[in-house]
């Protein structure tokens, strides 16, 4: 994994927008198009208005979820709110190109299969993404795999619907998908991340977090979060 250290919550967000401009580009000379899941959060969030002044194939990007609250449509606890407020107001996707997890649905179970089919429309079956977006727990969770949850045990299905975490079941993707993908963006900031990150860089498996491949995956983080991360090792 490759690490790099920044100042402040904003010159990571800024990387993070360098990165994906980056990625994006290569996927586009490649593929011909750039499938990209996004986790929720508050860098991340700056991450997303950064990106509202790049120049990108907005037409060939397809933007998928990571993970997503089991709550109603415009609830500021769901990812897709942010998502909406911090990029979609402000850039020419094609409705077609957003995927949202369909996290509103009676038969959750139906639903995460189905997402995991609209996964493989763009991103080939089974679905390989161009870029993975990440974000680090204090309790070493990461997209919506949370120490102790049944779905960590999933080997067979790319989405899944997780027990209650902070009073919510999430709908979320699973390690398969996450471990397919071409590259990891992990996004982190703030000193109460200090204890986990270096367990992150060293791939602690013993938390959700430290079981994503560490192959073609870039760390940002900013002093505060790496402040324990010995970076000579």
């Amino acid at each position: 994994m490759r690490t790099e250290v920044l100042p402040d919550p904003e010159a990571v967000a800024k990387r993070a927008a360098e990165v994906l401009v980056e990625t994006a580009r290569a996927a586009v000379a490649a593929r011909g198009r750039f499938t990209l899941a996004v986790s929720g959060g508050h860098t991340p969030s700056l991450m997303l208005h950064e990106l509202t002044e790049k120049d990108l194939p907005w037409k060939v990007i397809h933007l998928y979820q990571v993970d997503e609250r089991l709550a109603p449509a415009g609830d500021p606890q769901r990812n897709l709110t942010q998502l909406q407020k911090h990029l979609l107001e402000h850039v020419p996707l094609p409705e077609g190109n957003l995927h949202t997890m369909p996290v509103e649905e009676a038969k959750l179970d139906d639903a995460a299969a189905r997402y995991a089919r609209e996964l493989e429309k763009f991103a080939g079956s089974p679905a390989v993404l161009d870029l993975v977006h990440l974000g680090l727990g204090v309790d070493g969770h990461t997209a919506s795999l949370v120490p102790g949850d049944p779905v960590l045990d999933l080997a067979d299905c790319d989405v899944a619907t997780t027990g209650p975490y902070d009073g919510l079941r999430r709908m979320t993707l699973t390690y398969p998908v996450l471990n397919r993908a071409r590259s990891i963006l992990w996004v982190v900031t703030g000193k109460e991340k200090a204890e986990v990150v270096p367990r992150l860089s060293a791939r602690d498996r013993s938390m959700p977090a430290g079981c994503v491949r560490s192959a073609n995956a870039v760390l940002l983080s900013d002093e505060a979060a790496a402040s324990k991360l010995d970076l000579n090792e």
